[in-house]
């Protein structure tokens, strides 16, 4: 049973009077920035360029690129000379970022930070510590997660000042990008990480959705004629650390096409890291067949040497092979380094049929029994097949559009799974033509088993360049100029409950779920539940429980859940928070209303208030180690 209450809803609209609009793809592999120039835009004539970014490629040498690799490497003090890392106007250097940064630490990977964006959403670490590059011995220097997103950043703001004196980086409208799947800790900390590298007019936007832009930008006001009314687009983006999923919906509202989110998948720790982790084992093994033994180091080496070649080999369809060669150890190894190559039939087999197999649209993510024991990492997805995430996504989402006005009856009777009508792809990893083939192979064949027609793809742009092409259009339509994908939160958000009852042996008191903000809620909205008081623990530390849920959409504001099914809400992480005692003993318990507040940048507030008082104490979503929480309420 559920209890609805009475809410209080206000809005603020966005405005601003920047000359550009800027959009950085802040991703695992690459980052890059797009620029829409509003004052030579009209309508849907929208005037984009992509910064060609200067950086290190060699000692002393600076190249200007449309991409920066998202690469940091921490040179030993007597290997580079201040000269050789330096870039003008950017003081003194004691990192490298970029270019030189990922083909130097291919050859001393113990000093290379890499997968930044992926450790910044691990729940397990404490992200604001320094324990990137994760395998490093004692002596070499380390830097948090949160520093290297941070001086990412940096680099791209100090690129646009370089190019642009006459329009301050600090003067225009930011858009950064994240994976859909981020949760209000991981969208924290980037937000926190852009603050720290100088950015004041900043806004968060799902890379999805992005790409989503970046079709419509490009296809210069055809889109509405590549999609109709009740159209479901899927959006698959395999990027270097993620594999994000998204459904679209295309709806008519006063005769003009509008877009409109359904949902979105869950957070998968899957893409290209693990495609450069699979070639180079199979590589290894091909070496060890030849009486060529690897160590972890070079195998870990032999990964950043699979990666550029794979990202060759995909980019140019001419190539066959491309030579790898693999770092010395020292003399144990003949001849020192080791030279093979890896080939495009290698790199298509092993990706293809390792990650996009062909399964049933029944399939789901194969799980195993973990080990009690384990080394700190990442928490990569268990299973590969990329293929079997995409159907456990479409299965869950079968009955979604059922809950969207103008939506119903769109999905045959007794689908199993929700039938997309068109596909959008986006990622670096889905250049090659083969894997895009295979993925439209797998779906259009569940989409033939259930006698629905075949999905058709949006033709998009540069998928190294769409994301931060769409997140610079984003931040020109949000002006009003333009068509808006109506999105909001990507899930609905709870907060536990605790009953008060009497004790009962080997019973903890049951936990409700009260709904603090619903599927879709808008940026720069809040809600205050006035109706219903809670008590708080003042005083003394307490946990607050989290939870979010992709497929209930019909929870409002204030409902209160006193069961849910397995799979309707997934509990997120724990926060740990001490509310100020003043006027008040330790453990008293105070009364207060609750206020969520979507963010102009997208991030979840919470904020209690004492009943009868007129502070604030807002709730920190912790950003820290389940083991080190020690976020407080503050005033």
């Amino acid at each position: 049973m559920s209890d609805t209450m009475s809410i209080d809803v206000t809005t603020s609209p966005a405005t601003s009077q920047a000359r550009y609009s800027i959009g950085i793809d802040l991703g695992t592999t690459h980052c890059a920035l797009s620029y829409v120039d509003r004052q030579a835009s009209d309508g849907e004539k929208v005037v984009q360029h992509v910064l060609n970014i200067p950086q290190l490629t060699a000692p002393a040498s600076v190249e200007d690129k449309p991409l920066l690799p998202s690469f940091l490497y921490l040179p030993h003090e007597s290997e580079l000379t201040p000269a050789d890392i330096a870039l003008p106007g950017m003081g003194v250097q004691n990192s490298v970022v970029g270019e030189f940064a990922r083909t130097r630490g291919a050859n001393t990977p113990i000093r290379l930070v890499s997968s930044a964006k992926s450790w910044l959403c691990h729940p397990g670490v404490d992200r604001r510590s320094a324990l990137l590059p994760a395998d490093a011995p004692p002596e070499v220097q380390r830097v948090s997660p949160l520093e290297a997103t941070t001086r990412y950043l940096s680099h791209l703001r100090w690129a646009w000042n370089n190019a642009h004196p006459d329009a301050p980086f600090d003067a225009q409208d930011i858009t950064v990008t994240i994976p859909a799947s981020f949760d209000p800790a991981a969208r924290e900390l980037t937000a926190e990480a852009c603050k720290a590298a100088g950015f004041t007019h900043l806004t968060l936007l799902e890379e999805p959705q992005a790409a989503l832009y970046s079709w419509i930008q490009a296809s210069g006001g055809d889109w509405r004629k590549q999609v109709k009314h009740r159209d479901v687009i899927l959006v698959v983006d395999v990027g270097g650390g993620t594999t994000d999923l998204s459904l679209i919906a295309v709806l008519e509202r006063e005769g003009n096409l509008e877009l409109q989110r359904v949902a979105v998948g869950e957070h998968i720790l899957l893409g290209g890291d693990n495609m450069d982790l699979a070639l180079a084992y199979g590589l290894a093994r091909k070496l060890a067949a030849e009486g060529k033994q690897l160590d972890a180091w070079q195998t870990r080496a032999l990964s950043h040497g699979c990666r550029a070649a794979k990202e060759q080999l995909l980019a140019d369809e001419t190539l066959q092979s491309v030579p790898v060669v693999v770092p010395s150890r020292g003399s144990k190894l003949i001849g020192g380094s080791i030279r093979t190559e890896l080939t495009r039939t290698e790199v298509l087999q092993m990706l293809v049929e390792g990650f996009f197999p062909k399964v049933a649209s029944s399939d789901k993510p194969q799980t195993r029994a973990r080990a009690a024991l384990t080394q700190l990492g990442l928490p990569y997805a268990q299973d590969a097949g990329i293929t079997r995430h995409l159907a456990a996504f479409l299965s869950r989402q079968a009955s979604a559009v059922e809950q969207i006005e103008g939506l119903q009856g769109t999905q045959m009777s007794g689908a199993t799974f929700l039938h997309p009508t068109a596909v959008l792809f986006n990622g670096g990893v889905l250049k090659s033509t083969q894997i895009e083939q295979r993925i439209l192979e797998v779906l259009n064949g569940w989409l033939d088993a259930e006698s629905s027609e075949p999905a058709r793809v949006l033709d998009g742009a540069n998928l190294d360049l769409a994301v931060a092409r769409g997140a610079a259009y984003y931040g020109h339509v949000r002006q009003g100029r333009g068509v808006r994908i109506r999105g909001g939160t990507a899930q609905s958000y709870y907060v536990g409950i605790e009953s008060n009852m009497p004790a009962i042996p080997g019973m903890e008191p049951p936990i409700s779920a009260l709904c603090l903000a619903p599927f879709g809620m808008e940026e720069g909205t809040e809600v205050a539940l006035d109706a219903q008081e809670f008590g708080l623990v003042v005083g003394e530390p307490v946990r607050l429980r989290f939870f979010g849920s992709s497929v209930r959409r019909s929870d409002a504001v204030g409902t209160l859940l006193d069961f849910w099914g397995p799979d309707e809400l997934v509990e997120l992480q724990e926060i740990e928070a001490n509310l100020p005692a003043e006027g008040h003993n330790a453990g008293d318990v105070v009364p207060v209303t609750l206020h969520a507040r979507v963010t102009d940048i997208g991030t979840l507030e919470l904020n209690a208030v004492p009943v009868g008082g007129s502070e604030r104490w807002k709730i920190e979503f912790d950003v820290r180690a389940e083991t080190a929480a020690d976020t407080d309420l503050a005033a």
